[in-house]
């Protein structure tokens, strides 16, 4: 079972703990830890922007990521939002078979 860290960015810190929420409810991720006022530097439409943002980092399983995705595009503010997806290597046992628990409820 590959275990994923998935970097989200939201808008606000509401925005990014109802989604959580509802993330972790749904058996989609195990865990998400919300990071605020993180300062994003991007081109949007053909100009530079920035913006303070809230950083999710969501714990899942590879094979939970394509409904968590499809849950997060349905959810998300943003028009086009940052999913990435990176494999979390090594992980510990316990920890893999907690998020494997978690996602899937056995």
């Amino acid at each position: 079972m590959e275990i994923l860290v998935v970097l989200c960015t939201f808008p606000s810190l509401e925005s990014a703990r109802q989604i959580g929420t509802a993330l972790v409810e749904a058996h989609l991720a195990a865990c998400v830890n919300l990071c605020p006022a993180v300062e994003s530097i991007y081109r949007w439409q053909g100009k530079v922007e920035s913006a303070t943002e809230v950083l999710a980092l969501i714990k899942t399983t590879r094979s939970c990521f394509e409904a968590l995705e499809q849950k997060l595009r349905e959810l998300h503010p943003y028009e086009v939002p940052e999913i990435i997806a990176l494999p979390a290597e090594p992980v510990s046992a316990a920890y893999a078979r907690w998020v494997h628990e978690s996602v899937t409820g056995f």
